[in-house]
């Protein structure tokens, strides 16, 4: 088969084609004919050599897949996670999402939803699992409450503030300006923050009529973090997912931490454990999939390329310009 593998750290250009030995599922894994391929922002850090693997994770990027089943390994055709030969299923993989064929853990599987097409269904696995685990499942986020997302545009914000919209809760987002505004609004801010205009603390406390808000889900990490603690109300909690404005805080006060009894935390999607994974896809089919089914929170696919024009996919994604999700094709 085909698969795209990273040549060596570096650029874009790196991403290189290569044919390998059709790989063979274990026990408790699913074999994927693999028809598209979602692109990630991990991908790109993996790529540069800034994102290291765990012991035993398939080297080939690809975090997320969807296709249809070909082949079953010992243990996976039997209990609420069954799937049969043909099935049409969406996956978060343990990296080797890039190719024609990858295995799946059965329990990081989940079925395609109807009406999506497998390009929309590849998009969902890494984000919904991410937001999932972290705004409602570590979070605790509940309707009524107010959420602050970072990035509204990507996919991950997109997916928050859908998410947030269906399950009762009120957003805002920060975005690059009017156009990515608009489209946050779309998946259901309601108010958007052109980040590039200015601070975006003042906006949220009069938004939130000097409260501030429950939640901040916040992708940028150092550059917006005393700020964030000053956005939240007291018991808020912040949910750290991405250090795009970097890791290192220097000379912060930790007093707002205390006064305000806020809960500060963070986690990796790749780090997780295999049961921590599995439960966030039972909490997913319980929950999520039935509101995709009927038309709800389907992500939006920017662009899709190729699976042999990976590169582009990742010049789209550093160029910072997309909106929604960017997508490989098989």
């Amino acid at each position: 088969m085909t698969e795209v593998a990273i040549a060596q750290p570096g650029g874009p250009e790196v991403l290189q084609p290569r044919q390998v030995p059709l790989p063979v599922p274990r026990a408790g894994e699913v074999l994927v004919k693999v028809a598209a391929a979602g692109v990630n922002r991990p991908d790109v850090l993996q790529r540069r050599g800034l994102y290291p693997m765990p012991p035993g994770v398939n080297p080939t990027p690809g975090l997320e897949g969807a296709g249809t089943v070909v082949a079953l390994g010992d243990g996976v055709g039997d209990g609420v996670a069954a799937f049969q030969i043909g099935d049409a299923v969406c996956g978060l993989t343990e990296g080797g999402g890039y190719a024609e064929y990858c295995v799946v853990p059965v329990t990081q599987l989940l079925p395609q939803p109807a009406g999506l097409s497998a390009a929309q269904a590849a998009a969902l696995p890494e984000t919904f699992f991410t937001v999932w685990a972290n705004l409602f499942q570590t979070g605790r986020a509940r309707a009524g409450e107010t959420l602050l997302v970072h990035g509204g545009t990507s996919g991950i914000g997109s997916t928050a503030l859908m998410l947030a919209r269906e399950f009762g809760l009120k957003a805002i987002s920060t975005d690059g300006g009017p156009d990515k505004g608009e489209w946050a609004q779309r998946f259901g801010a309601e108010l958007s923050i052109d980040h590039r205009s200015g601070d975006f603390l003042p906006q949220v406390m009069a938004w939130s009529g000097g409260r501030g808000v429950d939640i901040v889900l916040d992708i940028m990490g150092a550059s917006h973090f005393e700020r964030n603690l000053g956005a939240l109300t007291r018991d808020g909690r912040l949910l750290l997912i991405g250090f795009m404005g970097g890791v290192q805080v220097e000379g912060f006060n930790l007093m707002p931490i205390l006064l305000k009894r806020l809960v500060v935390t963070g986690s990796t999607l790749r780090a997780r454990t295999a049961p921590e994974k599995a439960a966030i896809a039972q909490g997913l089919r319980e929950h999520v999939w039935p509101v995709l089914s009927a038309g709800r929170c389907v992500p939006h696919v920017c662009q899709t390329f190729p699976l042999d024009q990976a590169a582009e996919a990742h010049r789209l994604m550093e160029g910072r310009g997309h909106v929604g999700k960017i997508v490989l094709t098989v």
